[in-house]
């Protein structure tokens, strides 16, 4: 099913979605989408969506279940605090991807903005998981508190990453290829010693990115990888009164 958005709004794209999901239409091709805020949000459906243009604010919130492509960039906040289900980018997005997020996976093969992965954490099973293919700017995983963040700067940045990474951070593991310096790090957070269990999930979310983007698995692999953790699973907890 092919759904033209260009005269659509907002509102009228995703109601246009979601009443041919109810007519059990599984798979949709959503063409000339500019900017189109709220895409899936909210979504509890195994549809798949295909969207050739950039996808607008909030794309894929609070959704459980639908697997989303993008043939192009996406705004701000995409996965906002998405539940479950797959978003696959082949551009950039901007600020706060991943907010809140407790569940599925977001993959991006080019850049991110501000605050990437900020709060995201996990929920009973589930556990968030985002791979951003180029760089990031400041506050990088800021306040996380569970799930899985890897960084592969395959653009050649030479900063694959701003400062402040993982301020507040409570839980949850970043993965960032190549090193990261001392003074880039929140006062939460420090590098830590990797694994034989770090390794085995490394490949396997990778192996899975390098499949949707058609790159080169084991040259990415290859190479070494900075594991950052914690170190306090209540940085504030001294701050409020009880």
């Amino acid at each position: 099913m092919i759904i033209n958005a260009e005269k659509l709004t907002n509102r009228q794209l995703n109601e246009k979605i979601r009443s041919t999901i109810k007519k059990g239409v599984k798979n949709i091709i959503l063409k000339d989408v500019n900017g189109h805020r709220y895409i899936a949000s909210g979504l509890k459906s195994d549809v798949n969506l295909e969207i050739f243009g950039t996808a607008g604010n909030d794309l894929g919130s609070f959704m459980s279940g639908p697997n989303i492509i993008v043939h192009s960039n996406a705004q701000d906040c995409i996965a906002n605090t998405m539940d479950a289900g797959k978003i696959v980018i082949h551009g950039s997005v901007g600020d706060i991807l991943g907010y809140g997020m407790r569940g599925g996976k977001v993959f991006i093969k080019g850049n991110a903005g501000y605050r990437s992965g900020i709060h995201m954490k996990s929920y009973k099973e589930m556990t968030p998981v985002i791979i951003i293919g180029g760089s990031v700017r400041d506050f990088f995983a800021e306040y996380m508190a569970g799930g899985t963040m890897i960084l592969l700067g395959l653009d050649d940045s030479k900063e694959i990453a701003g400062n402040f990474i993982g301020t507040g951070m409570h839980g949850g593991t970043i993965y960032i290829r190549g090193n990261v310096k001392k003074n880039q790090l929140g006062r939460e957070v420090d590098i830590v010693k990797m694994d034989s269990e770090d390794k085995k999930i490394i490949e396997n979310y990778i192996s899975e990115y390098c499949k949707d983007f058609k790159l080169d698995c084991k040259k990415i692999l290859s190479s070494k990888f900075t594991k950052l953790k914690a170190l306090n699973v209540r940085p504030y907890g001294t701050i409020y009164a009880y």
